[in-house]
């Protein structure tokens, strides 16, 4: 069991990537709220059957409270921001290029809230990383359009603190219960705020095709229960600091899927902007020649 966590991250990179293919074809079909509305129920319930079929541990009222925060935070928060934001004609790239930001704020947040010691090797790891990532999302930068309003950027902004406060939250307050209790407790929260903000602010237009139905299975299946039952494990076992520099990696294998799959232009500027990226998270998570992984502060 031990050996298989090695490739925890790795493959948490991957999948956390390919959200991208659901979005880039679910977005024309659908809005954005109902869209993940119903992308977090159907992965609650989803959830709720495994727990029976498994015999899942329940989740205490305050391990329940805890996680639908989280989820509020890191799923209606986060993901409606951004895909409001795309929706509203934000570019993917600036709107990946601000996303960015967030290992950065979760590691201020984390020395903050969680004690974490953030080594000098760490923030340049980060920095290194950050770098990196601008580099690889700088071709896309090109042709900025009308999408970018104060609007806009703001809800690009407050996704990524969204998603910086969800992971702090869930690693102080709700990584102690059983992952699978939680994760579904994580989409109701979730699930709850984007069913209201669909009323308020939506007309629930949706046309069903085959476009729609991949991307919602490719994002319940993929995204909302592996991608993050791997985070979730990533969180109860090691420092926010790292797990969050594997962020950086993500719009560089974004790029290289792209590539593979729609022939998107893949530039050496790019592939140098993907090895610094990696470099910078190889060194935020570098272990110490001692062997551990970092230091908790009292």
């Amino acid at each position: 069991m031990h050996s298989l966590k090695r490739f925890i991250p790795a493959s948490f990179v991957v999948l956390w990537a390919t959200g991208f293919i659901g979005a880039r074809y679910a977005m024309p079909w659908a809005e954005p709220f109902t869209f993940l509305a119903a992308r977090f129920v159907i992965a609650a319930l989803l959830l709720a059957g495994l727990m029976l079929v498994f015999g899942s541990k329940r989740a205490t009222r305050a391990e329940a409270l805890h996680a639908t925060v989280a989820g509020i935070l890191m799923h209606g928060v986060y993901l409606g921001a951004v895909f409001w934001a795309i929706h509203r004609g934000m570019p993917a790239g600036l709107s990946a290029l601000i996303v960015g930001l967030q290992p950065l704020i979760t590691a201020v947040l984390a020395g903050k809230f969680l004690g974490e010691a953030i080594l000098p090797r760490h923030w340049a790891g980060l920095a290194v990383g950050l770098i990196g990532v601008v580099i690889v999302l700088w071709p896309k930068l090109g042709a900025l359009g009308g999408g970018v309003t104060s609007e806009t950027l703001v809800a690009s902004l407050v996704s990524v603190l969204g998603m910086s406060a969800g992971t702090i939250w869930q690693k102080r307050y709700a990584s102690g219960g059983d992952l699978v209790a939680a994760t579904m407790w994580q989409y109701v929260g979730g699930g709850a705020l984007m069913i209201l903000a669909s009323l308020a602010f939506e007309t629930h237009t949706v046309v069903i095709n085959g476009e729609l139905i991949f991307a919602m299975a490719w994002l319940v299946l993929v995204l909302s229960i592996g991608a993050i039952f791997l985070l979730m494990v990533m969180i109860r076992d090691g420092e926010m600091s790292k797990v969050a520099s594997l962020f950086y990696l993500v719009p560089a294998v974004t790029a290289v899927i792209a590539w593979a799959l729609f022939g998107e232009q893949l530039s050496l500027v790019q592939i140098v902007g993907m090895a610094i990226a990696t470099l910078g998270v190889g060194l935020a998570t570098a272990r110490p020649a001692n062997g551990k992984t970092g230091e908790l502060r009292n």
